[in-house]
């Protein structure tokens, strides 16, 4: 186990643990705008369909309920735009950071092998490559990186943790030159539903694809849209030359979602209203908190989109994150997401509205 282990940096969250003390101590208690993950109310249709399907004794399938597959199919096409969805074109993962992690070691990648992801970018892009033993490359502009052995390309829009957007130009661009080079690109899309400046386009839209999901896989989830980071519900879409062998090498797992949470998905996936409410609550938050660390004196690049302010006082993160917590404040460091982030912290919306006025008003006092 040990060999397995020492492959991994460490822990990143463990490092904030002293400040997340200091901001505990705070008399009025601790805003913690660290972790993105959600506080609201699951929505009731979908902790009714949990539900009803409580009484669910057999195994689930890997593949998910015909239901589940035609809930993904009819939104991805209208939702992402993308044309010609079947079944063969989706599958449901165990949350996405569990598909993150292990989507090197599934494509079968080893030493040789070549990971690419951004700059600055979700910690456990660079954790699945090192769990295949494969090399890893960080990049701004994708199209400039040696396409000799790589395998894997993650691009990331919106991104955590910047909440940059890349437009559909860049997109075409990114997806002409990886297919040109034989490159198999897996975009994360997690944060698509959640644009505010922009408005983000998955690789699945035929603007970007020119009709054709060869070699082309995007990465949804519902943690962040409908509250479901506790039900671990996210699933890919796009080829199936690369979608049948995953299947199979899941199977082979046991890497299924429980039958329960395949039917909150379908709920979830047929319903609108909900992420549309849940959107105007991270928009309130996001104004105020905006605001409130302009007036405090931060500068705030990207955040076109996703759940975060991507926010700098241009110091080292962490004597931010040190200023914050004696405000009672907790903010991520810029530099769990890379080098890049040194001078950054990511600020996230996914607090209850008193805690969100409790830091404003720290914040502006």
């Amino acid at each position: 186990m040990s060999a397995v282990s020492d492959r991994l940096p460490t822990f990143p969250w463990d490092k904030l643990e002293p400040y997340k003390k200091t901001a505990a101590a705070h008399p009025d208690g601790i805003v913690d705008l660290s972790v993105g993950t959600p506080v609201d109310p699951v929505p009731e249709p979908i902790q009714k369909a949990l539900t009803a399907a409580a009484d669910s004794p057999g195994y689930p399938t890997v593949w998910g309920t015909p239901e589940l597959r035609d809930a993904i199919t009819r939104w991805a096409e209208h939702r992402l735009g993308a044309r010609g969805i079947t079944h063969r074109h989706v599958l449901p993962v165990v949350g996405s950071k569990e598909l993150v992690a292990w989507l090197p070691t599934q494509l079968g990648l080893g030493p040789g092998d070549k990971v690419a992801f951004p700059r600055l970018a979700y910690p456990t892009y660079e954790v699945g490559a090192r769990l295949a033993r494969a090399q890893y490359e960080s990049y701004d502009d994708p199209t400039e990186l040696d396409p000799a052995n790589l395998r894997l390309l993650w691009l990331n829009s919106p991104s955590n943790p910047t909440g940059r957007v890349l437009s559909k130009e860049e997109l075409t661009r990114i997806v002409a030159w990886a297919r040109e080079h034989g490159v198999l690109v897996f975009s994360d899309e997690c944060y698509i539903e959640l644009g505010w400046e922009a408005d983000p386009v998955s690789v699945l839209h035929p603007d970007v694809n020119g009709g054709s999901l060869d070699g082309i896989v995007s990465v949804h989830s519902l943690s962040k849209r409908s509250n479901l980071a506790g039900y671990r519900a996210a699933f890919l879409a796009g080829d199936p030359a690369v979608l049948g062998p995953l299947l199979q090498i899941r199977k082979h797992g046991g890497m299924m979602t429980s039958a329960p949470t395949q039917a909150a998905v379908v709920a979830a996936l047929s319903d609108d209203e909900h992420v549309r409410v849940q959107r105007e609550r991270y928009a309130a938050r996001r104004t105020a908190l905006r605001e409130a660390l302009l007036a405090h004196g931060f500068r705030i690049e990207h955040s076109e989109a996703s759940l975060y302010l991507w926010a700098t006082r241009d110091e080292s993160c962490w004597t931010t994150v040190a200023h914050l917590a004696d405000l009672g404040i907790l903010v991520a460091p810029g530099d769990f997401y890379g080098p890049a982030g040194a001078d950054f912290v990511r600020v996230a919306l996914t607090a209850t509205d008193p805690r969100i006025h409790a830091a404003v008003t720290r914040l502006t006092s």
